[in-house]
């Protein structure tokens, strides 16, 4: 069993920067995949970025640029820097990691932009 726990959400003006982080029960280092996913109100969850064992990672065009993935394996943790916030990243954001063919998630943390 993983547990997962954000943290790092708030309320930031546009242009701010937030950095949330995940932290994982287990070694991190032995995780297939771990990202970053969120859901604003009345829209579908999406995908915000990801990052694979080998270091890869991948990221929504609407975040390309801006948002940074990162993982500390030592601390066993995953970090999303945000920058350049805009009004429409506000949404609740949880962490997410697949590990022995199980998918796990945290219980979200919220990000607020305001304008």
């Amino acid at each position: 069993q993983v547990q997962l726990v954000e943290s790092g959400g708030g309320l930031v003006q546009a242009g701010g920067s937030l950095r949330l982080s995940c932290s994982a029960s287990g070694s991190i280092s032995s995780f297939n995949y771990m990202g970053w996913y969120r859901q604003a109100p009345g829209k579908q969850r999406e995908l915000v970025a990801n990052i694979l064992s080998g270091g890869t990672t991948n990221y929504a065009d609407s975040v390309k640029g801006r948002f940074t993935i990162s993982r500390d394996n030592a601390k066993n943790t995953v970090y999303l820097q945000m920058s350049s916030l805009k009004p429409e990243d506000t949404a609740v954001y949880s962490c997410n990691a697949i590990y022995r063919g199980y998918t796990y998630w945290g219980q979200g943390t919220q990000v607020t932009v305001s304008s």
